[in-house]
């Protein structure tokens, strides 16, 4: 059954009132965060929902889902853009196979998950035969655990500098996720271990202008993240239970 219109708008304005209250005390401008709205655990129609509660960048974690659920609402928003044009940004906040970068690319706007040279260089060389231009972040696994995705704290900052050496990627920022135990003081370690690493790569000019998003922050840990300095928040749970 999906999830309704008025239950996402409820779940939306506590989120967004964390975000607020998180700004506040840190000095921040809540304006300078966004909420993607992860959809992997929802049918098409919450996501529709999602969407006319005002949300429109919405995030997968496969590359098979992703690309039907794209096909799916640019259907469904084809004959609507004349009368009421909605513009959907689609992330993807999983991690990458190489042998899946065509077939997410059909979809994505964004891709948060970049952990590896070879998957920069496989999206970049797929994205030049297209003829386009990639927004990609760097995933760092800054909670350094074993079973996680992400670069090596220690490789970040090489690694953007090659990303930044392919013409068809344009790094706009880093990503990580929370430790897997939840605990709020490890959090907390992780997230500002990743503002850490972006302001020295800031600092050394890696990405230029372009390169000004933190993704982190997840149901769970949101406030956390933002408190850290998250641009980005990617919430499911959180929107639709």
């Amino acid at each position: 059954m999906a999830v309704t219109v008025n239950k996402i708008t409820k779940n939306l304005t506590r989120i967004r009132r964390d975000i607020f209250d998180a700004c506040q005390r840190t000095g921040r401008s809540p304006e300078a965060v966004e909420v993607v709205a992860v959809t992997k655990s929802v049918d098409i129609d919450t996501i529709k929902n999602c969407m006319k509660a005002g949300l429109t960048n919405l995030g997968e974690s496969r590359p098979q889902q992703l690309a039907e659920r794209f096909s799916q609402i640019d259907e469904y928003l084809y004959g609507r853009r004349k009368t009421d044009p909605v513009s959907v940004k689609w992330h993807m906040v999983g991690h990458l196979q190489r042998n899946k970068v065509k077939q997410t690319l059909v979809a994505a706007d964004v891709i948060h998950s970049v952990d590896s040279l070879r998957l920069a260089e496989e999206i970049s060389q797929r994205a030049e035969a297209d003829e386009r231009v990639v927004d990609v972040m760097l995933q760092v696994n800054c909670s350094q655990e074993a079973q996680k995705f992400g670069c090596a704290v220690g490789a970040a900052t090489h690694l953007g500098e090659m990303i930044c050496s392919m013409r068809s990627l344009k790094l706009t920022g880093l990503m990580t996720m929370g430790p897997t135990n939840g605990d709020p003081e490890q959090t907390r370690r992780t997230f500002i271990r990743l503002r850490e690493i972006f302001e020295e790569m800031k600092h050394d000019k890696i990405g230029g202008d372009s390169f000004s998003h933190l993704s982190m922050g997840m149901s769970g840990d949101y406030i956390i993240a933002v408190e850290e300095g998250a641009t980005i928040v990617r919430v499911g749970t959180a929107l639709f239970a």
